[in-house]
């Protein structure tokens, strides 16, 4: 009986440490909405950066589109990404097409994961491009934005913005293969050659981000 009711402990135990991991780091159905539709209209935003200026589409005047990528402070699979977040900008902003990130993560679930703490992450890490705070969640919903990291990538047209591809940066999160498929940039690549992205949707494997609680 002893052992019966040690076994029954380990269990309650590991339900207990189960339930934490779910909520923290979710599944892969537990995102609010559904991406936006590639071909689709890039919905509009106006954000908070972190160094209190506001930023939208129109501060850059002569883009070509944009790397836009949710991110979070403190979720393993955005730290993993970050130096090729940085890399990405680096090599594309150049070229008219900047990254954008941000976080829309609620900071009273996520502490990590407040104002102040994304100015902190963005002066320690170096972050070249704006760092913008969805706070009211907004931005995410209108995308379709569940997971961190997730890429929009955004292309400009004569007509406006529209969304060109959506999901992950690459399908090598521990950066060990040489032989990657790098879906953001050749996504870009494609976009710049005034082609279209030959993969246009792939599954972003991340963290979920963390949602308001809602009002009872």
């Amino acid at each position: 009986m002893e052992i019966v009711r040690k076994i029954a402990a380990v269990k309650i135990v590991f339900k207990f440490y189960l339930l934490i991991l779910i909520v923290f780091f979710g599944t892969d159905t537990d995102a609010q909405n559904r991406p936006v539709a590639t071909g689709s209209a890039a919905p509009f935003f106006k954000l908070k950066n972190i160094d209190n200026s506001f930023v939208s589409f129109n501060d850059y005047p002569t883009a070509k589109g944009f790397i836009l990528i949710f991110i979070s402070n403190v979720c393993p699979y955005s730290k993993a990404y970050e130096q090729r977040i940085l890399d990405l900008d680096k090599k594309y902003a150049r070229l008219q097409f900047p990254v954008i990130a941000l976080n829309s993560n609620d900071p009273s679930i996520s502490p990590g994961d407040s104002f102040e703490k994304m100015r902190e992450r963005s002066k320690t890490r170096h972050y070249t491009f704006p760092y913008l705070c969805d706070e009211q969640q907004k931005v995410a919903d209108l995308y379709g934005a569940g997971n961190t990291p997730q890429v929009f990538i955004v292309s400009k047209r004569d007509t406006g913005y529209a969304v060109e591809y959506t999901g992950a940066i690459d399908n090598d999160t521990p950066n060990k293969n040489p032989g990657k498929i790098k879906y953001a940039e050749d996504a870009v690549d494609a976009l710049l050659n005034n082609k279209k992205p030959v993969i246009t949707a792939t599954k972003a494997i991340s963290c979920s981000i963390t949602r308001k609680r809602k009002q009872q």
